[in-house]
């Protein structure tokens, strides 16, 4: 059987002494200040929404729920048995174990929180934290693919790729996958929308956008990705992946709809804050 060669990178960016910085660390730095500057340049756009403080601040609270939620979602949805035996291991996040839908949840609660300390529509924050994510995605899935983990299932497409622990059988590249659905595709159609002034002053399409687009990616990739070991297939032989990105697709409908009801937002920052954005 046909396969292509798996890029065998060393996991480990750089490495001083006993120091080891992985690409995966780089990959949630590189997603994080990248969009940190994409919602920035999105405010200057549309001068209504968050001044660059506002940005900055929000920064901080978007990379705790990342974090947070991140780890407390792959516990209590994809490995609740094994952290509750070994209790201990829960803050050991550089050994892995972070969950896309858990760090979804945490953002949207530190974008809530957030949103209601500096009296902004939650929604507007949603709109232009959306519009970055998918930068964080593509580099986060990159990463995925230079660890070799979650690969894709079996496969006879010319383009498998035999993983270093996945067994002497190609698999699906399903990162690849997914940094081109969840990262490059829904970023390229966030971007169109987003230079549309009626969708820019009606909070809640953008991020409606993201919400039902990541859903919708997530669920059409879980087809060709490995299901968690520890999990398998669920009822139906569907996965854990596409039971969390149902409700995400119904929610981002719902408030691309409520949105659409909704009448314009007002300007809240003056001019010169906005330039000075």
């Amino acid at each position: 059987m046909l396969s292509l060669a798996f890029p065998a990178i060393d996991p480990i960016a750089i490495s001083i002494g006993p120091i080891a910085i992985r690409w995966y660390a780089l990959a949630y730095i590189a997603g994080l200040l990248l969009g940190w500057k994409y919602v920035v340049y999105y405010c200057t756009k549309t001068p209504n929404i968050m001044s660059k403080r506002d940005v900055d601040d929000l920064l901080f609270w978007a990379t705790l729920g990342v974090i947070l939620g991140g780890r407390l979602g792959y516990i209590l949805f994809y490995n609740l048995d094994y952290y509750l035996d070994n209790p201990a291991n829960i803050l050991k996040v550089w050994q892995g174990g972070m969950a896309f839908h858990g760090g979804f949840m945490g953002v949207i609660v530190a974008i809530i929180l957030f949103a209601r300390k500096r009296n902004i529509s939650i929604l507007a924050v949603l709109d232009a934290a959306a519009v970055a994510t998918p930068i964080g995605l593509f580099f986060g899935r990159i990463a995925n693919f230079i660890n070799g983990e979650l690969y894709g299932r079996t496969t006879d497409v010319a383009w498998g790729m035999v993983f270093p622990n996945g067994g002497p059988e190609p698999r699906h590249p399903s990162q690849l996958y997914e940094a081109a659905l969840e990262g490059l595709i829904l970023f390229v159609v966030l971007f169109i929308l987003s230079r549309n002034a009626f969708v820019r002053h009606r909070p809640g399409i953008l991020g409606g956008t993201f919400v039902a687009g990541y859903g919708i990616s997530r669920i059409i990739v879980e087809f060709f990705r490995q299901p968690d070991a520890q999990l398998g297939y669920l009822a139906g032989g569907i996965t854990m992946g596409q039971v969390l990105s149902i409700p995400m697709v119904l929610v981002g409908v719902g408030c691309i709809v409520y949105a659409l009801k909704s009448k314009p937002i007002e300007t809240r920052v003056h001019p010169k804050e906005a330039e000075a954005a």
